[in-house]
């Protein structure tokens, strides 16, 4: 009705085009092509709507991340193509979660990967998440469709230093782990420092094994400074294991 009043289109031309079934991920992905982003990455982030309505389809239980709670309403699927010299996030594609009788949650995430592959390879071989997705059915969905996860670990991540010295040459398998990460007790020689900005922020690197996953990943820790104390910790990692540490913790 709003369209019919400031166009010279009645309001029922609106209602029947908008019956027509349109690709929108398409007409999307065309403008994102035209944008000639540099360095892109693919985002990927579900999103919790309020709905109290009893009948509305898809309405159930979500994690609120505002809340830090389930709440009851709806959840969307959003993908955006992230130009990283821009700092900007051009959305690709929104899909609705359905009822899910015999798929989990994180299984049907999994699901709308497989399905949308090739649009992200189109533009980027690197995809985004948050912590919750630091799981290895995501980290193995991921590598299967040829692609790679950037994301957060959790403060806890059982992680292993990979073992770089010489072999004692006895029977048996080769040693292939140094040690269990202790992250606010590292073992420095193990880790590189490649970034630190004006004493706010500190960046170490190193290539480690992560046992819940079961793979080697490229590791960045981030030490943030308030004062010249110690704030926090944050863990990223990359399964692409030769990205530059620096470039895991802005993405």
């Amino acid at each position: 009705m709003q369209l019919a009043r400031f166009s010279r289109y009645c309001e029922q031309y609106f209602r029947i085009n908008f019956e027509n079934i349109f690709n929108f991920q398409d007409f999307n992905f065309t403008l994102i092509s035209m944008q000639k982003i540099k360095e892109c990455i693919i985002a990927f982030d579900p999103s919790y709507i309020p709905k109290s309505g009893k009948s509305t389809f898809g309405t159930a239980y979500f994690w609120s991340g505002c809340a830090q709670k389930a709440k009851w309403g709806l959840d969307i699927c959003g993908f955006a193509a992230v130009d990283v010299f821009r700092n900007t996030a051009f959305h690709l594609n929104a899909i609705q979660t359905p009822p899910l009788e015999k798929l989990t949650l994180l299984d049907y995430y999994c699901s709308l990967l497989v399905e949308n592959v090739m649009y992200f390879k189109e533009l980027s071989t690197y995809l985004v998440a948050d912590a919750y997705f630091s799981k290895k059915k995501v980290v193995d969905t991921v590598l299967s469709l040829g692609m790679h996860f950037i994301s957060r670990l959790r403060d806890d991540a059982d992680m292993r230093y990979i073992y770089k010295g010489k072999q004692s040459g006895k029977k048996g398998a080769n040693k292939k782990y140094d040690g269990k990460i202790n992250p606010y007790s590292p073992d420095m020689n193990h880790f590189c420092e490649v970034f630190t900005s004006s004493k706010e922020i500190k960046i170490y690197s190193a290539i480690v094994y992560h046992n819940t996953l079961k793979c080697n990943i490229k590791l960045a820790m981030a030490i943030f400074y308030k004062n010249g104390k110690e704030v926090t910790r944050k863990l990223y990692f990359s399964t692409d294991l030769t990205m530059d540490a620096l470039k895991i913790s802005i993405c």
